[in-house]
């Protein structure tokens, strides 16, 4: 068994009902926990509204490539499209972190190579894993991020 972690974001239509999906999808009959809901602004300079942001973390035995046909599941019965390079979307899942585990290939990086760059994941991240995200990571990392609540407050 291993702690995977996963940066879920929505920012079209019903972003609770998205991200409240994307939890029930990815922690399926595994042990989970859940950051806070975080606002934050939009990455990559296209105009769209702001996104709502969570961290899930799943005991799982899958390995990277099963989660990942996981994500791209959840993603596909939120209606995800991909029209516009880092444009809105409904829910976007990136697998962010597995304990004791690294994956480099076409398909799939992990550690995702650019999650300590951004505090939308950071932020929720250090909730559920202080040992992993210091003060100096959130410092450096770009992006304001602002507490909304729990998904279950939300949704």
């Amino acid at each position: 068994m291993t702690r995977a972690y996963f940066s879920l974001g929505s920012n079209v239509g019903d972003r609770g009902a998205h991200l409240a999906l994307g939890v029930a999808m990815m922690s399926e009959d595994q042990p989970y926990r859940v950051s806070r809901v975080f606002r934050s602004e939009p990455v990559g300079g296209v105009a769209q509204d702001d996104f709502w942001n969570l961290v899930l973390e799943v005991t799982t035995e899958e390995s990277p490539h099963v989660l990942l046909a996981r994500v791209r599941a959840t993603e596909a019965a939120a209606l995800r499209t991909r029209e516009v390079r880092w444009g809105p979307r409904s829910l976007d899942v990136d697998i962010i972190w597995m304990d004791n585990v690294t994956c480099d290939d076409e398909e799939l990086t992990v550690p995702h190579p650019r999650a300590f760059e951004r505090n939308f994941v950071l932020v929720p991240w250090r909730e559920l894993r202080a040992d992993l995200v210091s003060d100096e990571d959130i410092r450096r990392a770009d992006g304001a991020v602002q507490v909304l609540g729990t998904l279950e407050t939300l949704h």
